[in-house]
């Protein structure tokens, strides 16, 4: 599955696993250096947490670093096969994106029920939704804006629950209409009858059989929804 951030940036996603940005960067200055620690130190990260990212991301995708011990040749890390396809993926999907002159939007109307720091819950029209907002408080009125590009579409059936994944905010649609483009779909899915739109690749759309009336699960991080003062 593919999507990207809500500004324009890639993520696979698997098994509610995603490969973003960050972890691109990581796999690459791995192979540039063929070593976790020397990548971790010039990206200035934790070693520690670098291993236990790769370790979480294998166990979505498959096998990506091989390390290797110290010996006569010396010890070190190289990507697999399989790395390399996953970054041959994202830069199609990155690529494809950022060609995209303008990503869609999905817009509700809500009202603020709570405010949690940086974060804040709407009642709108399909339900709550968390999303970042600039200042608010509760019972401002207030627009949610949702950029295709920020939402995941999933089977119901292999869906991750909704405390196995960051994207908080989660619902079921149905889709409703499919627009092929070159590279990618726009995908239009009725959420309590509020048309919501998203982006995906062919191969995504292949693997969840998308077409219309087929029943699908949405999900999009708070973090990637706007919230503005009406």
């Amino acid at each position: 599955m593919n999507r990207t951030n809500g500004q324009g940036e890639a993520a696979l996603v698997a098994e509610g696993v995603e490969f973003d940005a960050d972890d691109a960067t990581l796999l690459r200055e791995i192979n540039e250096t063929g070593s976790v620690a020397r990548a971790s130190s010039n990206l200035g990260r934790s070693r520690a947490r670098q291993l236990s990212r790769i370790e979480t991301l294998e166990s979505a995708f498959g096998d990506l670093v091989e390390r290797r011990r110290g010996g006569s040749g010396g010890g070190g890390s190289r990507l697999t096969e399989n790395a390399g396809a996953l970054l041959r993926r994202y830069d199609r999907l990155q690529t494809a994106l950022t060609a995209t002159d303008t990503v869609p939007e999905t817009v509700l109307n809500g009202t603020v029920t709570a405010v949690l720091g940086e974060l804040a819950d709407v009642e709108t029209e399909i339900g709550t939704v968390r999303g970042l907002h600039p200042d608010v408080t509760a019972g401002d009125d207030v627009q949610v804006r949702i950029g295709a590009d920020a939402v995941t579409l999933q089977d119901p059936a292999d869906s991750p629950g909704p405390d196995a994944t960051s994207a908080r905010n989660r619902y079921q649609g149905t889709v409703t209409a499919v627009e092929h483009g070159e590279t990618v779909l726009e995908v239009t899915v009725a959420v309590s009858d509020v048309p919501f739109r998203a982006l995906v690749t062919d191969e995504s759309a292949d693997r969840l059989g998308l077409d219309a009336g087929c029943p699908v699960v949405l999900t999009w991080k708070a973090t990637a929804t706007r919230l503005a003062l009406r």
